[in-house]
């Protein structure tokens, strides 16, 4: 799914300019856990996290920049309420990097379209 390799590719961005990443989403999420991997697999220290509660703070001990990305089933408010916290537990600035704009649409097929529905009516 192009969403899914755009997050992949996100995630390897991040990685290579951050000392450590956040990923927010579900331990038994597959998208979310091959995020973290991609980290790791780039010799960056990552962590999978429901929520900032889930934070370590001596996870933080020595550390730079901190990178947050999230799987695509996380809400925003969950990201959110991390940066906040982390705003306030570290004093840290914190920048929105550009990522892909995900804009492509998907017609319905065609016999769920509201066009060919409506005829069907008449």
């Amino acid at each position: 799914c192009y969403a899914t390799q755009n997050r992949q590719n996100a995630a390897k961005a991040l990685a290579e300019i951050s000392d450590l990443v956040l990923v927010i989403g579900s331990k038994n999420s597959s998208n979310s856990n091959r995020l973290r991997d991609i980290c790791v697999k780039l010799g960056k220290a990552s962590y999978l996290i429901d929520s900032y509660q889930d934070i370590n703070p001596l996870w933080f001990a020595g550390v730079g920049k901190i990178g947050v990305t999230a799987g695509a089933s996380a809400p925003d408010i969950l990201i959110d309420d991390l940066v906040r916290h982390l705003e306030q537990l570290t004093g840290a600035r914190t920048r929105v990097l550009d990522g892909i704009s995900e804009n492509i649409m998907f017609h319905l097929p065609k016999g769920l379209r509201e066009d060919t529905y409506s005829n069907k009516k008449k």
